[in-house]
């Protein structure tokens, strides 16, 4: 079966995950419950640090702090999932609460 990313991008919030409206994360929870009933097995879900804690390492080996694009969203998690095709990877993207930012489904390179 295919497998995509699920990318989340959302403006980084100054509490971090406290500031999180309960709605949101209610919703985010519920989502798995769905996302199983759609029979889509999720691989991986990951969330990820703030971006104060972010590296970018540059052509030539420089090191900066910080993420390397320039934008008010960030990478906030990401998630691999198994889906018939890309359809129903857009219809599980569709369930995700998303405050300001938006979700990216992207396949994956498969041999």
């Amino acid at each position: 079966m295919p497998q995509y990313a699920i990318l989340i991008y959302e403006a980084e919030l100054p509490g971090g995950v406290a500031d999180i409206p309960p709605e949101v994360m209610e919703a985010n929870l519920a989502a798995g419950d769905q996302i199983a009933a759609m029979g889509v097995r999720v691989v991986n879900e990951q969330a990820l640090q703030p971006i104060r804690t972010t590296r970018t390492v540059r052509k030539g080996g420089l090191v900066t702090d910080g993420p390397f694009l320039e934008s008010k969203e960030v990478l906030a998690g990401f998630f691999v999932i198994e889906a018939s095709d890309r359809d129903q990877a857009v219809a599980v993207a569709r369930l995700l609460p998303i405050m300001s930012g938006a979700v990216e489904v992207r396949p994956l390179l498969t041999e």
